[in-house]
C-alpha cells in the first residue's frame, strides 16, 4: 500500500463511502439486507416501501400468515426499481432486455400463449433512419479497409471557413464520429424538429403500410383489414449523431393476428414493396413559425430484409432479430454523448413556465436548474448544441405542444423506445406477472398455504413509499451482489444450452 493511500484511511479522516460500507457490514442486520438484495438482483436504485401483507381465511378471517416491515432490521422492504436502462439500473435493465427478447421471439417463432405456426408468417425486419441536417464524421468501410471519412478536394471551405471534408480513417472509438463536420452549417433546429415529430412520423407510416398493401392486392383497406392484419414490433435507436432511428419486426397475419394464418396471396414481397413506398410517401409537418413550415420525412437509407428461420438461409434469423432488438431496447440517448436524466429546473418543472408563459427565473440564462451550467455538462459539444436549441424552440409559443424542454436530454425525441401491436404477442405485463406468480407460488409453498388463486384465501396488504436508492456503502455492496447474480445466471444459461 502506497503513503498516499495509507493517508487515505487513517482513522479519522475515512472517506464517506469506506466509512458507510463498514458500518453496514457490522450492522446486525446485514444478512437480511444482503437477501433483500440478492432477491433484487442486485438493483441499484431499490424502492423502500413499509407496511404488510396478510393471507387470511376467507371464510373464518383467520390469518394464516402475515408478513410486516416492522419486522425488519432496516423497517422496510426493497423493490427493484425496474428501470429499463442500462446506464440507470443494470440489473433492472438485464432483466427488461430478457423480457423484451421473449416477446420479440415468440411473435417469430411462437411461445408465451402464441402458435409456433406463426413462423410461417411473412416478415421481415425493417430498419428506418433520419434524413441528413448536415454532414458528420463517419467510420467508412469497404472489403474491409477501412476508407476515408469524407474525402474532398484539400483547400474547399464552408461559408464559415471549415473545410468541407476529412481525410481521417476513424477509429472505431473516435470521439469525433458523429460530429458534424463543420458545427454551424448543421441545421440543428431541423434535426430537434424532426426528432420532436419522429414517433407521429412511425405512427403514420403504420397506417401508410397498411393502405399500400392493400393497394398492392387491389382492395380498399376496410376489405383488405377483413383478411390481413399487419402486426409489429418496433424499437428506436440513437445514432451517434443524436438522432433515432427505428428497427422494426413487420408480420402480415390474419384477421384474428398472431393464432390465425394470413390468406395464401399474401407474401414477403409485398412487404418489401410496400415498406419503401410508404416511407417515401409519409411526412409530418411541424408548426408554423419564423423557422418555416417544415415537412419531415424519413432518410433516404432504407434497409428492408426477409426473417427467416435459419441463420444458413438467405436473410436475418429469427433469434438473431430479437438479440437485436432486446439489445436496444435497455440503450437510451446517452449513446449518443447526452446525459440519462432531466434537465428541468424545480420552479418550472421543465417546462420552462409557471403561467402564461411567464419564465420561470431559474430558467434565465442558462435554463437549467440552480447551479448547473449547460457548458458543464458532461455531453459532447454536439449534444450540447442540440440540447441548447430544445431549450431555445421550446420557449416559442408555437412549440409547446411538442414539450422540447422536459425532453432536452432526449435530444428532442419523446416518444416510445420499444413498442409492440396488440396482437403481436404476448405483454411485458404478462410476462411479469407470470413470473411474479411464480416467485408467490413458492413462497406460499414454503410456509405451507394454500396454492395460489385458492379461493378459500384472501392477501390484504397496505404498503406505502419510504424512500429509493443506497447508500454509498450499501451502493457498493449492491453492485457484487449484482455481478454474482450475473454470474450466477449466466452459468445457468449456458448449462440449459447444453
Amino acid at each position: 500500500m502506497s503513503t498516499k493511500e495509507e493517508r487515505h484511511i487513517t482513522p479519522g479522516r475515512h472517506p464517506e463511502w469506506l466509512a458507510d460500507l463498514v458500518e453496514v457490514i457490522n450492522a446486525p442486520g446485514y444478512e437480511r439486507w444482503r437477501s433483500m438484495v440478492a432477491a433484487t438482483g442486485g438493483c441499484a436504485n431499490p424502492v423502500h416501501l413499509a407496511g404488510g401483507s396478510h393471507i387470511v381465511e376467507a371464510a373464518t378471517g383467520e390469518v394464516l400468515h402475515s408478513y410486516r416491515t416492522a419486522d425488519e432490521p432496516s423497517g422496510h422492504l426493497l423493490m427493484a426499481c425496474g428501470n429499463r436502462r442500462a446506464s440507470v439500473c443494470a440489473s433492472c435493465s438485464e432483466v427488461y432486455r430478457a423480457d423484451t427478447f421473449q416477446l420479440i421471439r415468440a411473435g417469430l417463432s411462437g411461445g408465451k400463449g402464441v402458435p409456433e405456426q406463426v413462423s410461417g408468417h411473412p416478415r421481415v425486419f425493417a430498419t428506418l433512419t433520419a434524413p441528413s441536417f448536415g454532414p458528420v464524421h463517419t467510420r467508412r468501410e469497404k472489403n474491409g479497409k477501412v476508407r476515408a471519412c469524407r474525402p474532398r478536394r484539400y483547400g474547399k471551405r464552408c461559408e464559415h471557413g471549415n473545410d468541407v471534408g476529412c481525410r481521417v480513417r476513424h477509429e472505431p472509438a473516435d470521439d469525433r464520429l458523429g460530429q458534424p463536420i463543420c458545427p454551424d452549417c448543421y441545421d440543428y433546429p431541423g434535426a430537434v424538429l424532426w426528432q420532436a415529430h419522429a414517433g407521429a412520423l412511425w405512427h403514420r407510416f403504420t397506417l401508410e403500410v397498411r393502405r399500400e398493401l392493400a393497394r398492392q392486392a387491389g382492395m380498399s383497406r376496410t376489405t383488405f383489414g377483413r383478411q390481413v392484419r399487419v402486426s409489429f414490433a418496433k424499437v428506436a435507436e440513437y445514432q451517434r449523431r443524436g438522432l433515432v432511428h427505428f428497427h422494426a419486426v413487420i408480420r402480415l397475419d390474419g384477421p384474428k393476428g398472431a393464432t390465425d394464418l394470413p390468406p395464401e396471396w399474401t407474401d414477403h414481397g409485398m412487404l418489401v414493396r410496400a415498406i419503401p413506398a410508404a416511407a417515401r410517401r409519409v411526412e409530418v409537418v411541424s408548426p408554423v413559425s419564423a423557422l418555416g413550415r417544415r415537412r419531415l420525412g424519413w432518410g433516404d437509407q432504407l434497409d428492408i430484409r426477409p426473417i427467416v428461420m435459419s441463420e444458413a438461409l438467405d436473410g436475418v434469423s429469427e433469434r438473431a432479430v430479437a438479440g437485436y432488438i432486446a439489445k436496444y431496447a435497455t440503450k437510451g440517448a446517452e449513446a449518443s454523448g447526452t446525459v440519462d436524466h432531466r434537465l428541468s429546473c424545480k420552479g418550472c418543472r421543465g417546462d420552462g413556465r409557471v403561467s402564461d408563459l411567464i419564465p420561470c427565473e431559474h430558467c434565465r440564462g442558462t435554463g437549467l436548474r440552480p447551479g448547473l451550467n449547460l457548458e458543464l455538462l458532461p455531453v459532447t459539444e454536439h449534444a450540447r448544441r442540440m440540447i441548447r436549441t430544445c431549450w431555445e424552440l421550446g420557449a416559442r409559443p408555437e412549440f409547446a405542444g411538442l414539450r422540447l424542454r422536459p425532453w432536452a436530454h432526449m435530444l428532442g425525441f419523446r416518444g416510445h423506445f420499444s413498442s409492440k401491436s396488440r396482437h403481436y404477442s404476448v405483454t411485458l405485463g404478462k410476462l411479469r406477472g407470470i413470473r411474479s406468480d411464480h416467485r408467490a407460488q413458492e413462497s406460499r409453498e414454503r410456509h405451507e398455504l394454500p396454492a395460489l388463486g385458492d379461493a378459500t384465501t384472501l392477501v390484504v396488504g397496505h404498503w406505502r413509499f419510504a424512500g429509493i436508492g443506497h447508500s454509498p456503502g450499501e451502493a457498493i455492496l449492491a453492485e457484487h451482489i449484482r455481478q454474482r447474480v450475473q454470474t450466477a445466471r449466466a452459468i445457468a444459461a449456458q448449462r440449459a444450452a447444453e
